[in-house]
């Protein structure tokens, strides 16, 4: 028989299978060999646990020579005993300084930074802590974010300007800043209490790998963002490259580096209450506490400490780097230090004067978590019922089918789909990384738990882009929107995760939807405001032409706006799926099972350690695995015509 073939006209070209249906197919064909193939080939664990007993060995062995191996006696241990020492000396001086000593401090500091609105913030926050009955939880959370936000620039600004005057060190530097921001905290600690045990210490250094990339990567995009023009003017006249860095780069790269500190602080403050788990002190440890009796009030209350801190820090911050060069009158500054001068002295001195004054008064605390846990329980009765109605029919309609497919499916087929997928979006090295990757989690032994969390991550991920499509393109075409919704994202990006976790653990219960729901909350402000900011990027000239040949509403979202922001759209997806995946591995304490439960396992059971360490590199090779195919997604429909 002859092949039949199609003319094409002269200058066309071949109509090429669009993407959308190049993944049907993939799809399509996916289950009708998991329909096919259902019960053979079924990993149902993994390969033999090689991995999980050598690592369970090692953990033994580094216990057992802690003592005499050189590695620990001569720079771990060191380093355990300095850090642990600098937290019990901060701590030690907030104690000493009483809260009126500490207020007036952090109040002078702020009036001296940032101005009299910032100080009156900065005091109204400090005597917030004490109004909620922490003070004590709050000055440690403090002191260990000082501290780690202080190691953080030590090691992150001269890395960042390496970086940033050096290409070689630059590419080096982002994939390792791209694998520390995409693994998920909770990978960190079952390594880290391997090496500097629990406590103190350990949070020191899980804060110190959370917190420095944003330092690293913002000093390196500032210097290189100084232009050209400057920096060859400053070596015509005679300047060596260390004065163009010192008196050029650095000075026009400030505002810059600002924002990079700013970060810094948030991702401080966020990891030190994760880092509760390995028995750091503070507000995390109360929050965690509360999860553990399923304490709504007292969660909220250590959250809301938390969220103060937070706001008082990110405020200060940014106020102290628009001020930053500003010159004001003499008799002005005068008075500010005159003022600042007296507070110090006087809040320092009063302790010591009356040592009354050092603790706060339990008289004047005002609690927040009775009248929260009336209302959680008013609403746990209320809607108790619809609730769990919900929790079911989702699971039992998407989470149960979908994670059937992955589970019942021959472990190479999901690898071959994932790997397919990658290479439809248009990245082969992609599609070689995610699946050796999932290679990975075969070879740790835990592949029926890494696809349990896969799914997790998908549907939450999944439910995050369409609220983050929907609200997103609110607030980026209403300004009212967005002056409504601005707060309440920001204030759910500044919550600790853990605070999420015990509502949703009262509404839902210990399940898979609980820890699914936790990551939306936690992912959703992120992807929605980065969607608004891509909608509100829309040029207003194509928004009008559109309009101007007759568009209605839903036209210009769906054909003009929605296809100009794709890029940023896809931003919000990647950072949606990061967000995700961290999120529902902290699931794991609710009930969410897979991963998550593994490393937290590991934590509890010194015998299930290697258990742990293994689910630890489990989660970030899954995360890394999704990083990378929906960073192809952005990279690979950016490349083809017409995109």
């Amino acid at each position: 028989m002859t092949a039949v073939t199609v003319p094409v006209a002269a200058g066309a070209t071949p109509r090429r299978i669009g993407v959308g249906w190049r993944l049907a197919i993939i799809a399509l064909a996916w289950v009708l060999l998991w329909y096919v193939l259902q019960g053979r080939w079924v990993l149902e664990s993994g390969v033999p646990a090689a991995i999980q007993d050598w690592l369970q060995e090692l953990y033994s062995n580094v216990g057992t020579g802690r003592l005499s191996n050189p590695l620990f006696v001569y720079v771990l241990t060191p380093i355990t005993t300095a850090l642990t020492a600098a937290f019990d000396g901060g701590v030690w001086v907030t104690e000493q300084l009483g809260w009126t000593g500490v207020t007036a401090i952090a109040t002078a500091l702020a009036l001296v930074w940032a101005g009299w609105r910032m100080a009156i913030l900065t005091a109204i926050g400090f005597l917030c802590f004490g109004i909620l009955g922490l003070w004590d939880e709050s000055m440690q959370t403090l002191v260990l974010v000082l501290i780690s936000v202080l190691l953080s620039l030590i090691i992150g600004i001269p890395l960042g300007v390496w970086s940033g005057v050096s290409d070689r060190v630059n590419r080096i530097m982002l994939p390792i800043l791209d694998t520390l921001q995409i693994m998920p905290s909770i990978a960190y600690l079952p390594v880290i209490t391997l090496f500097f045990l629990i406590g103190p210490a350990a949070g020191i250094v899980a804060t110190l790998i959370y917190a420095v990339p944003p330092t690293i990567r913002l000093t390196s995009v500032g210097i290189r963002e100084v232009e050209p023009a400057s920096v060859e003017a400053a070596r015509s006249l005679g300047a060596t490259s260390r004065q163009v860095l010192t008196d050029v780069q650095l000075p026009m790269s400030r505002s810059t580096m600002v924002v990079g500190i700013n970060q810094t602080v948030m991702a401080a403050l966020s990891m030190i209450t994760i880092a509760a788990l390995i028995a750091t002190p503070g507000l995390g440890e109360a929050v965690l506490g509360a999860l553990e009796i399923l304490d709504v009030g007292a969660a909220f209350n250590a959250g809301l400490a938390i969220v103060v801190m937070a706001i008082v820090l990110d405020r200060v911050i940014s106020a102290a780097s628009r001020r930053m060069g500003t010159r004001r009158a003499r008799n002005a500054r005068n008075v500010v230090w005159g003022i600042a001068v007296a507070l110090i002295v006087v809040g320092a001195v009063l302790p010591a004067v009356a040592p009354s004054t050092a603790k706060w008064n339990k008289a004047w605390i005002y609690s927040t978590a009775d009248p929260i846990n009336v209302a959680a329980e008013w609403i746990q009765q209320t809607i108790s019922t619809a609730t769990a109605a919900l929790s079911e029919w989702v699971t039992i309609w998407f989470i149960n089918p979908l994670e059937s497919l992955l589970t019942s499916s021959p472990f190479f087929l999901v690898i071959a789909v994932v790997m397919a997928v990658a290479l439809v979006l248009g990245k082969v090295r992609a599609a070689i990384t995610a699946g050796l990757c999932l290679v990975g989690c075969v070879l740790l032994g835990l592949w029926p738990d890494s696809m349990e969390t896969l799914t997790q991550v998908i549907f939450a991920a999944a439910i995050t882009m369409v609220l983050g499509l929907v609200f997103g393109v609110w607030i980026g075409r209403s300004p009212w929107a967005d002056r409504i919704l601005r707060p309440i994202l920001d204030a759910g990006q500044v919550l600790p995760p853990f605070v999420y976790l015990v509502p949703c653990l009262a509404l839902f219960g210990p399940t898979r939807f609980t820890a699914i729901v936790a990551a939306i909350i936690y992912a959703a402000p992120a992807a929605i405001k980065i969607v608004g900011e891509g909608i509100v990027g829309v040029p207003s000239d194509t928004v009008e032409a559109s309009r101007s040949v007759g568009a209605n509403r839903v036209q210009e979202i769906v054909k003009v706006q929605i296809p100009m922001a794709r890029p940023i759209i896809l931003v919000a997806l990647n950072q949606g799926i990061v967000f995700v995946m961290a999120m529902v591995a902290i699931g794991g304490l609710v009930g969410g099972g897979g991963l998550g439960y593994d490393v937290v396992k590991g934590f509890s059971q010194e015998r299930f350690a290697g258990v742990g360490l293994a689910a630890g590199i489990a989660i970030v090779l899954l995360g890394v695995a999704l990083d990378r195919v929906s960073q192809s997604a952005g990279s690979g429909r950016r490349q083809e015509p017409g995109a």
